[in-house]
């Protein structure tokens, strides 16, 4: 934890957008060197034009290679565009529509000039392929809750959530080759004729007035839920007050503050500036709004790109994400009759137990699947998956009917929803919470890195079972060694292990020297210690060091 975090940012903390746009153009990337090649990780390619990580020549690269991907995959329907705050999000919007409208890419901005949460892209691309015409896809340029320093961009394919690896890697492997030889094969044409020659969409609008499809927003308003509502500079700023006038709700934004900066931000754990609605750190000034005497019944914070969630209780402060996605799942498997009974609820392996617990109690089926919202896209657009979430703060849910909302994350759903629980419920997310933890046993949940090489970490990716020679962990036995999911068979890229009480999951960083160790247990705080230091030797085992 540094010593400044959750303090406000000082001027030594902030970066200079002007010099970060300047080597946006400026800077050129050395496709020899790994880390300035294009790279799309479970939420798209993302770096720092200051590192040459995020600039013009890979905005133009990746663009191409869209427009040539999805015109090989016959998708002829328009691309839905958005962008977030992020500095050099404006640019890399500029650069792609350039690309793409050459290219003869029907483009659809936003018809507002504003910045476009991810779930809105979402919401767009679903909605038009309901319609019937050609197949539309779009792509978000964000990096999430990354630095200010920091870009990035998504693609999502026609089925509206985050595309899959055979698509990442056949985009990343085209744009790296079009890097190689100096952009050869790149069409282009000026901003003001790309601008001209894309169309418009209502994200904003759309996605608003369709709430009601997926939330009992009468009952909120009806209630008098008062919500307190923080977008943290990010995309969402003008959709919370929207939110509020169109569906009367009692609803405040806190801070509409956008600054490329983001000068309002506390610092987050490690000392950076990082608008994590999941971290109580940069979460500060909201968890302190919400003390005593808090002028809200739920508070609520989004990320950059608004596809992740924070929601804070007058009674439990910030919550933890595993636990608010437990509370949600009991809550909405109860109260949303026209889900089938066969409908399932999907997690990723590094999310808590407590969920299998809640799921089993209700007598439902549980799908568990290796981390990316990616595996979960499928299940939610056949309506065969009700709920699917991430222990990161990402979810998403069905509409009330059983059809599809959003096949990505939806930080502004999840919040809303934490209105709505209240509404109906007459408690907390964080009480309802508390309820299921007093039925099902209260876990201690946390997450550690421990050193490693990249040989290594290479072989922590490509483990068997047969590796794991350890019986026991933390004085249980070893009742399962997963290096698949057993939601759908997919490689995990690591190792998990479980015992009856406990368990813990070992993954590889992509970005550091190090591997993450997600460990859980039912047996309290000093057996989770336990855990997670038997989980470095067994691992050590497992690779035979």
């Amino acid at each position: 934890m540094h010593e400044r975090a959750g303090q406000q940012a000082r001027a030594e903390d902030l970066i200079d957008p002007q010099a970060l746009v300047t080597a946006y153009f400026d800077l050129k990337p050395d496709p020899t060197q790994p880390g300035q090649r294009v790279a799309f990780g479970t939420s798209g390619h993302r770096g720092s034009s200051f590192d040459a990580g995020f600039n013009e020549d890979h905005v133009l690269a990746i663009s191409q290679a869209i427009a040539e991907h999805r015109a090989g995959q016959g998708v002829t329907g328009p691309l839905f565009l958005g962008r977030d705050t992020h500095g050099l999000s404006e640019p890399a919007w500029r650069t792609a529509l350039e690309v793409l409208v050459a290219n003869g890419v029907e483009v659809r901005v936003d018809a507002r000039d504003g910045y476009t949460p991810t779930p809105a892209i979402s919401h767009a691309i679903l909605r038009h392929n309901r319609s019937g015409g050609a197949a539309s896809d779009g792509i978000v340029i964000s990096p999430s809750h990354n630095p200010p320093r920091d870009g990035g961009f998504k693609y999502n394919p026609p089925s509206g959530g985050p595309a899959g690896s055979d698509a990442t890697g056949a985009i990343a492997a085209r744009a790296n080759q079009l890097l190689e030889t100096g952009l050869k094969g790149v069409k282009r044409i000026g901003f003001e004729a790309a601008r001209r020659g894309a169309g418009t969409y209502d994200f904003l609008g759309a996605y608003i007035d369709a709430l009601p499809d997926a939330l009992n927003l009468d009952a909120v308003r009806e209630a008098g839920v008062r919500i307190g509502a923080d977008p943290l500079g990010g995309a969402s700023v003008d959709y919370w007050g929207a939110i509020a006038e169109r569906h009367r709700l009692d609803l405040t934004v806190i801070d509409n503050t956008v600054d490329p900066r983001w000068a309002f931000m506390p610092l987050d754990t490690d000392g950076k500036i990082r608008m994590d609605c999941s971290s109580a750190a940069a979460m500060s000034k909201l968890v302190g709004i919400m003390g005593e005497g808090a002028p809200y019944d739920v508070a609520t914070g989004n990320d950059a790109d608004a596809d992740r969630h924070g929601i804070v209780t007058p009674d439990g402060g910030l919550m933890n994400p595993n636990h608010y996605l437990a509370a949600a799942i009991a809550y909405l498997f109860a109260n949303r009759p026209g889900w089938g009974a066969e409908v399932a609820v999907g997690k990723t392996l590094v999310s808590s137990s407590m969920i299998d617990r809640v799921v089993a109690a209700m007598g439902r089926k549980l799908i568990e699947v290796p981390v990316g919202f990616k595996y979960f896209v499928p299940g939610l657009l056949d309506g065969t998956v009700g709920f699917g979430g991430e222990e990161s703060a990402g979810a998403s849910f069905l509409q009330k009917d059983g059809a599809v909302w959003t096949t990505d994350k939806d930080g502004l759903l999840l919040a809303l929803l934490a209105a709505e629980i209240r509404a109906v419920t007459g408690r907390s997310p964080s009480e309802l919470y508390d309820e299921l933890a007093e039925r099902h046993g209260r876990p201690a949940y946390a997450r550690v890195d421990a050193p490693a090489s990249r040989e290594q970490k290479a072989r922590l990716a490509a483990l068997s079972p047969q590796d794991v020679k350890a019986g026991e962990l933390a004085g249980e036995p070893i009742v399962e060694v997963l290096t698949r999911a057993p939601g759908n068979g997919e490689a995990i890229g690591g190792l998990k292990v479980v015992t009856r009480n406990a368990w813990f999951a070992a993954r590889p960083s992509g970005t550091e020297d190090v591997y993450k160790i997600y460990a859980e247990s039912f047996l309290g705080e000093t057996h989770l210690r336990q855990v997670q230091a038997e989980a470095r030797d067994v691992v050590a085992g497992a690779l035979g060091l």
